[in-house]
């Protein structure tokens, strides 16, 4: 007999990805979003195997309707985006907050043995110590910067997730996915962005070396994780893991934004000419996990970024629709 799960924000990015996984592993799975900004096209291949609820993840009754029979509540709704969190920073805390309150409470009600719930590497802001181990002590430089909405919301979310949980609960688990990437994943991010302003540029100005203007001298370095080495981690660390406990999923191969921007023009086969920029309020100049704890479950990033981003910006230049963005990360 499958098991039964339910994601919720089954509809965002690494969501579906998830769902996706997750069918073909042979769970029984259900889905809470209300697609405002999910996309239930993301799993079109799977959805006639999937039980979808449309309802908002604030609203704990419906929630435990949804949850009934569940051996685990993946938690990964959530209002996410650079630009969502300058702009709406009220509506990024409130689903943030008041969601993960009602998951909580509303697993307990329905009698859900495990619980997984998705952070960020945002809830340390810029860490003392690169690699970051999970153990690094959580910051809120600044309350004033509606930037930190989503990361502040998901170091409350955290502290929801354990202590409100920690009575009720066989199994509960958070994860902080790192600068995750991949085909799909919408517009309001560096490398969609990136690619995007790429093809853009190439074709106004058409010259050999395209001039490519970021935000920052481009020294910041990220590492960035394809989207199916994130699923894998979720569900290696799920399966493997322990209670109460963190871990960072991503890959730590750390690159510059200038570097970043190169390599797109190399899966893109446009030569582009970085132009540095005024760096963003709240910028973060470096982020890479340490996965020491995650590669002592048997987690192995499998995808490496050059790989990556020919199918990332493969499926983008398919898809062009002519938008510019102005993220950094």
């Amino acid at each position: 007999m499958s098991r039964r799960v339910v994601v919720t924000g089954g509809g965002g990015f690494i969501g579906a990805y998830l769902v996706k996984r997750l069918v073909h592993d042979d769970w029984d799975v259900a889905v809470v979003d209300t697609m405002v900004r999910g996309d239930a096209s993301r799993f079109a291949e799977v959805a006639d195997q999937v039980e979808l609820f449309s309802c908002d993840v604030r609203d704990q009754s419906a929630l435990e309707t949804a949850f009934a029979g569940a051996e685990v509540v993946m938690h990964l709704a959530a209002i996410n985006g650079t630009e969502n969190f300058y702009r709406h920073p009220e509506l990024v805390l409130d689903v943030g907050i008041r969601g993960a309150i009602a998951v909580v409470n509303a697993g307990r009600a329905a009698g859900v043995p495990d619980l997984v719930f998705a952070s960020t590497a945002e809830v340390y802001q810029t860490p003392s110590t690169v690699p970051t181990p999970e153990t690094v002590p959580l910051t809120l430089p600044n309350s004033l910067n509606p930037r930190y909405s989503y990361g502040g919301s998901k170091i409350a979310s955290e502290l929801i997730a354990f202590n409100y949980a920690q009575e009720h609960y066989r199994k509960v688990q958070v994860f902080r996915p790192h600068n995750v990437y991949g085909p799909d994943m919408g517009w309001k991010h560096v490398i969609p962005q990136f690619i995007t302003r790429a093809l853009q540029e190439s074709a106004r100005c058409h010259s050999d070396s395209v001039p490519f203007p970021i935000q920052g001298d481009g020294s910041e370095t990220r590492a960035f994780c394809f989207v199916d080495d994130i699923v894998d981690g979720i569900l290696t660390m799920y399966e493997q893991g322990g209670h109460r406990e963190i871990y960072h999923i991503g890959n730590d191969e750390e690159i510059t934004i200038r570097e970043l921007a190169a390599r797109i023009g190399d899966a893109l086969g446009i030569s582009l000419h970085v132009e540095s920029g005024p760096a963003p309020e709240g910028g973060t100049p470096r982020r890479c996990p340490d996965l020491t704890k995650m590669r002592g479950l048997g987690y192995r990033p499998a995808i490496d970024l050059q790989s990556g981003l020919r199918k990332t910006a493969a499926w983008y230049r398919d898809r062009d629709r002519g938008l510019v963005g102005n993220d950094l990360l």
